[in-house]
């Protein structure tokens, strides 16, 4: 009985320590990596399952335990909600494409901003936590659209139609005929002016969609406004899908000179060594 006693009344005192744990900052960062972290003292946890063991054991228990335990719910229910939105953003920012995080900045700025009460101002005992989650999810849900818009339409107007760019055959080589050099120029004469269509078409759809890329950025709504223009960090997109874009061509080139060299032959050379018959007669 004394032991029960004098372990009940340490228990007792330490109930304000543990306590202590609610006046903490709702977030915090890693120090060593800068990751977000929701700062919930386990210790609270502990108080609360040793409360509810008390008082099923019919021990008397201080109010302020017993006020701990009331909000218990409440409690795992923030701490939930919070761990869940910290996921869903590095979720989002890890889909974010390299070339274009530099455009985004503002938009990652605005989500910064909207979780800046959680490291300074809110505690686990504030009364406005309902609100500050609010913010948090809206904002994170506008960040993911965006990101998910940005990564459609880099994946499906300027990736795909690179892609059909770089594998594009510029030279028209007969299956089964030997052709006289002037024929073959011809032939390759049309195809070249038929390809060059096709690309210039490719040229125009990425230009289009870079100009559609950059405008949703810049429009899309911020709680401050829309985040406005940024010359410099557009033209560094333009500039990289354009290099892009002559790497395509030239890709395309090589694999079609590479086609063509693998032709070349003449008659005598002709033979079982040769997959493919020569062009020239």
């Amino acid at each position: 009985v004394e032991f029960e006693t004098l372990w009940h009344l340490a228990w007792g005192k330490s109930i304000d320590a543990s306590k202590a744990g609610l006046q903490a900052t709702l977030l915090i960062r890693h120090p060593a990596n800068g990751r977000l972290i929701v700062n919930f003292d386990k210790e609270i946890l502990l108080l609360i399952r040793e409360t509810k063991c008390l008082l099923r054991m019919g021990v008397k228990v201080p109010e302020s335990a017993r006020n701990v335990v009331l909000q218990e719910d409440k409690f795992k229910s923030f701490y939930n909600r919070l761990s869940f939105g910290i996921r869903q953003l590095e979720h989002v920012l890890s889909r974010m494409l390299p070339i274009t995080q530099s455009l985004l900045r503002p938009h990652v700025r605005d989500i910064e901003e909207r979780l800046r009460p959680g490291f300074s101002t809110l505690s686990w005992t504030s009364m406005n936590i309902d609100a500050f989650l609010h913010s948090m999810y809206n904002g994170v849900d506008a960040l993911e659209d965006l990101a998910g818009k940005v990564k459609d339409c880099v994946d499906n107007r300027i990736e795909r139609n690179l892609k059909i760019v770089s594998n594009m055959k510029l030279v028209d080589l007969p299956t089964d005929d030997i052709l006289a050099l002037d024929k073959f120029c011809a032939v390759q004469e049309k195809m070249v002016k038929s390809q060059l269509g096709v690309i210039a078409a490719k040229n125009e759809e990425v230009e289009e969609a870079v100009g559609d890329l950059l405008e949703l950025i810049a429009s899309f709504p911020l709680r401050s406004g829309p985040a406005g223009r940024r010359v410099a960090e557009e033209q560094k997109l333009k500039d990289h899908y354009s290099r892009m874009f002559y790497r395509a061509v030239l890709n395309a080139t090589k694999h079609s000179l590479k086609q063509f060299t693998s032709r070349m032959g003449s008659k005598a050379s002709g033979g079982f060594l040769f997959v493919d018959r020569p062009i020239f007669d």
